[in-house]
């Protein structure tokens, strides 16, 4: 019988993938621009929390966006509105961003004057957690109208997060079955060291918190 050779396909490509990243970081270190990927389920307020992130953030440091969907530019116009520097990143049906269309944003975007870009990936808690893009960190956001069960239902998206914004607290007087401590615990058990941010992009409850950690994140990565 002929001998035949059997390729792992997926285990390829997210190597090949993970090689790419780590290329890309190399890249992003030598410029001195901090990436950070965003993800969240559609409606978290990604965009709404970048808004208040960037208003609050664009007087002490260059800010660009990178806004990745599958179709329409309605985030980066949305971003541009508040005055820096916003690409839009359409995926050609695909639900997540790699390493590869990730460089290839960033080359057509321009980062060498950038101290902070947030690549704002495609809506879904699967597939943008699987891939990984290059960046320097991940954060994501999970809004109160979500649900606090969602680290049991995804847990990889929270085991690869440095940070973890819960979004939409001042619709928690609505959602009165939403358990801040029992998602804080969920997500602690996946990930002990993620830090945790409770807020409000329409309010601004807790988002200084939030901004202090960007700060200190992009400082220390530029101080290396």
């Amino acid at each position: 019988m002929d001998k035949f050779r059997v390729i792992e396909v997926k285990r390829s490509v997210f190597e090949d993938n993970d090689a790419d990243a780590e290329k890309l970081r190399e890249e992003l270190k030598n410029e001195g621009t901090f990436l950070l990927n965003l993800m969240s389920s559609p409606g978290a307020g990604k965009t709404t929390t970048l808004k208040r992130t960037i208003a609050m953030l664009k007087d002490e440091m260059k800010i660009g966006v990178m806004e990745a969907d599958i179709d329409s530019d309605v985030d980066a116009k949305a971003i541009i509105e508040t005055g820096v520097r916003a690409i839009q990143i359409h995926t050609g049906g695909m639900c997540h961003l790699d390493a590869d269309m990730t460089r290839q944003g960033l080359r057509e975007f321009g980062t060498k004057d950038l101290d902070f870009v947030v690549l704002e990936n495609v809506g879904n808690l699967v597939c943008p957690a699987e891939f990984d893009t290059g960046a320097i960190k991940n954060a994501m956001i999970l809004s109160v109208p979500e649900g606090d069960d969602k680290p049991l239902k995804y847990p990889l998206m929270f085991s690869i997060c440095s940070a973890v914004l819960i979004n939409k607290c001042d619709t928690l007087s609505v959602f009165d079955d939403f358990d801040c401590k029992a998602v804080e615990e969920r997500i602690r058990k996946l990930n002990p060291d993620c830090k945790i941010f409770f807020g409000s992009a329409k309010t601004g409850e807790g988002f200084e918190a939030w901004a202090d950690w960007i700060r200190a994140e992009v400082k220390a990565f530029q101080n290396k």
